[in-house]
């Protein structure tokens, strides 16, 4: 090999020791290595930050937007409730959440899919009380085994397809040619998460999770007329599943039925007593069918998805201390509602209206984004801090945030467009149409996911453009020999290895040619060996840096690079087990 070869492994070998050993963040271990290429002159500029303007990195920034107008307009939740359920363990939740990402993943390429339901499953472990260490793994995983299972279920298949067309001259795969393996290899992937996913999957809990918060609101809210909500006990309503959210009591026509049971049935125009902390009462208010119980809140002077929530707390001096929320006319003097009172961990037994405010009360106000700034000198409060992500949900978009995706969806896998046109004009159809603001928008781009892969794509290029992974290949297929079988194996076990290090497509291209003159010197049916480069080009479970959805969920899973190796590569040797058991009985191996 070259130097620059030599180089490019042992930046690539030394990015993966320090990923494995280290806790220095993925975005910055990826491009220090890349630095150290671009310096030593093994790539030029322009190869080094190729994967900068790299369409699939393109379209995975444009699809956060599409998966954050999903969320802003509260139409995940229907995936919580219809689809997700609730779940009575860990391996159940698991279950129900891979069958439907593996089955969508068959039809459409498995970026969207894990951009669609990351928000969605974020929101209901969350409700669940679930850690996401035990699902962010299995959704990426879902989505890579349904991939594998018809043509168009990921770009990988269509790269084989086009160079078996192009450079050996054969039919491309049918549209369900390599469902004859994908189907098994799914379920044995499934599976093992399913048995082993409990008590092999790191338990990640946030360090914040790990506060607990002094404030514990009283907040009270109505069952809209025509609530989805009303007819479902509170359970059904998701009701009893936020953590650190307590029901009181329910009101009904003056009649108090306290300390409402799961079994409880909801009307119209109940009002609702929670006690909660400040992260459950936020979750509260995007609740479709429930509404603050105060009618102030249809009284400001702006649209409700304009408002932001913001914590106030009431200082000795100010003119509403000593009063009632009523009595101070709270939202005529400062254009904003008081939702939630705190007050030293102490619950409140009033209604909003009625609590009289105390110097060192903790408000929660619904109100305008600029409230901040027009009171921040003022002496009336103590603190203003606003909630992040408190924006309450577009429920009336939410049916034309699916029509968007659906668009997406049938576009990008039919070929009218290619996937980063479709999702492009996806993100900005969700702009434009008020589905996603513009400032939900920026903060919904994971700016470190998005550098570790435009990183890993130039080193991939280092490894393929220095010879390095050709030479690395080269010698490992004269270890076969003339054997079919074991050069089936071969190809199929370094094609696995490299997708872990260079991508998968990159492992597919590299492995094509290579492969083709092995298998033409032999008098081999090429066939079966295109469908392992396939196959084994999807299978990167050991590294978070080998297939895109798996860097997609690293940050929100809490995970380090030693979890996909111990969890990821068992999965990647049983399914190479299932593969060269398949693959010769299904495509002989024979000319």
């Amino acid at each position: 090999m070259t130097v620059d070869a030599w180089i490019a492994v042992a930046v690539t070998i030394g990015c993966l020791g320090m990923l494995a050993l280290t806790r220095i963040a993925a975005d910055l271990i990826m491009i220090a290595g890349l630095t150290v290429l671009l310096a030593l002159g093994v790539l030029s500029p322009a190869k080094a930050l190729a994967g900068f303007a790299n369409q699939g990195v393109l379209a995975i920034a444009a699809l956060y937007v599409v998966a954050a107008g999903l969320k802003e307009t509260g139409a995940v939740n229907v995936l919580i409730r219809y689809v997700f359920g609730r779940p009575s363990n860990v391996t159940i939740a698991q279950l129900r959440m891979m069958l439907p990402v593996t089955f969508l993943s068959a039809f459409m390429n498995n970026t969207p899919v894990v951009a669609t339901f990351l928000p969605a499953v974020q929101d209901w472990a969350k409700r669940q009380q679930m850690s996401l260490s035990k699902l962010m793994i299995p959704l990426s995983y879902a989505a890579i085994l349904g991939g594998t299972c018809t043509l168009i279920g990921t770009s990988t298949n269509l790269v084989v397809d086009g160079l078996l067309i192009s450079q050996a001259h054969q039919p491309g795969f049918g549209f369900f040619e390599l469902t004859a393996i994908g189907i098994p290899y799914a379920i044995v992937g499934i599976s093992y998460v399913l048995l082993f996913g409990r008590w092999r999957l790191p338990e990640r809990v946030p360090a914040m999770q790990n506060l607990q918060d002094p404030r514990e609101y009283t907040v009270e809210m109505l069952v809209d007329a025509g609530s989805p909500l009303a007819g479902m006990t509170v359970q059904e309503a998701g009701l009893r599943q936020l953590p650190g959210l307590f029901l009181i009591e329910i009101d009904r026509d003056g009649h108090v039925v306290p300390a409402a049971g799961p079994s409880e049935r909801l009307q119209d125009g109940d009002r609702l007593v929670f006690a909660g902390i400040t992260e459950s009462v936020v979750d509260l208010q995007r609740i479709k069918g429930l509404t603050p119980a105060t009618d102030q809140v249809f009284k400001l002077n702006s649209p409700r998805s304009a408002r932001t929530l913001i914590e106030a707390v009431i200082a000795g001096q100010s003119p509403m201390a000593g009063k009632t929320v009523r009595e101070g006319e709270f939202r005529s003097r400062y254009n904003a509602v008081v939702i939630a009172v705190a007050r030293n961990g102490q619950r409140i037994r009033r209604k909003i209206g009625d609590i009289e405010l105390r110097p060192g009360d903790t408000l929660l106000l619904e109100t305008t984004p600029d409230f901040v700034g027009h009171h921040s000198r003022s002496r009336d409060f103590l603190l203003l801090r606003p909630i992040e992500g408190s924006v309450f949900p577009r429920h009336e978009r939410s049916w034309l945030a699916w029509l968007i995706l659906l668009g997406l969806v049938v576009t990008a896998s039919t070929g009218v467009l290619n996937l980063v046109t479709a999702a492009f004009l996806a993100a900005g159809a969700m702009v434009v149409t008020g589905c996603c603001s513009v400032t939900a928008a920026r903060r919904s781009i994971e700016l470190e996911v998005l550098l570790v892969i435009a990183a890993s794509f130039g080193i991939g290029r280092a490894l393929q453009d220095s010879g390095a992974a050709a030479a690395f290949a080269t010698s490992i297929l004269a270890i076969a020999g003339d054997r079919p079988l074991a050069l089936l194996a071969v190809i199929y076990l370094l094609t696995m290895v490299l997708t872990e290090t260079v991508t998968n497509n990159a492992a597919a291209i590299i492995m094509f040619p290579l492969a083709l003159a092995t298998t033409t010197a032999l008098g081999l049916d090429f066939r079966p060996f295109a469908v392992a480069i396939a196959i084994a080009a999807s299978a990167s479970f050991a590294t978070p840096i080998g297939y895109q959805t798996n860097l997609m969920v690293y940050g929100p899973g809490g995970y380090r690079f030693g979890d996909y190796l111990r969890f990821g590569l068992p999965l990647n040797l049983l399914l190479a087990c299932v593969a060269l058991g398949l693959i010769p009985t299904i495509w002989p191996l024979t000319g």
